[in-house]
């Protein structure tokens, strides 16, 4: 049982990571280099669809490593799903505290009512989903090295 739910936490964050790894370093760069508005319409459309499914990851990946954690507490590897565990509750205070609120704004905007700092914005959240990347890159790599 625990090894399946290891398996299945890893595989879960993994692809979690993938997804995020790629709006942060494909995506995002392709979207602004489209000419005109074509880059924005991306990113707000990105912003509605991500915006609506990555809580439920997050928490699901947080919720499945804190199980882990719970139920492997006697084995080994247990410290490195504890700390894989609260980097994904710092990505998650992260996303709700920073990422969230510049999301809410960017899923609402359209080319004629784009506000005047909005490229600012989209580098302010581009900044810091750099850095919740890195938090769950290394979660994602705790958990592994807490399988071997």
């Amino acid at each position: 049982m625990l090894n399946a739910l290891e398996v299945f936490t890893t595989v879960v964050v993994g692809v979690m990571v993938g997804v995020e790894f790629s709006v942060a370093f494909f995506v995002n760069p392709i979207l602004a280099g489209l000419p005109g508005d074509n880059g924005l319409r991306g990113r707000t459309h990105g912003a509605r669809l991500l915006g609506a499914v990555m809580p439920f990851w997050y928490i699901g990946s947080l919720a499945l490593s804190a199980v882990w954690a719970a139920v492997g507490w006697q084995h080994h590897g247990a410290g490195l799903v504890v700390t894989a565990a609260s980097l994904l509750i710092l990505s998650v205070v992260m996303s709700i505290l920073l990422l969230v609120p510049i999301n809410n704004r960017v899923k609402t905007w359209t080319a004629e009512g784009l506000p005047a700092d909005w490229k600012q914005q989209m580098n302010r959240w581009d900044r810091f989903h750099y850095i919740r990347v890195a938090l769950i890159v290394v979660a994602f790599a705790l958990l592994v090295a807490a399988r071997a």
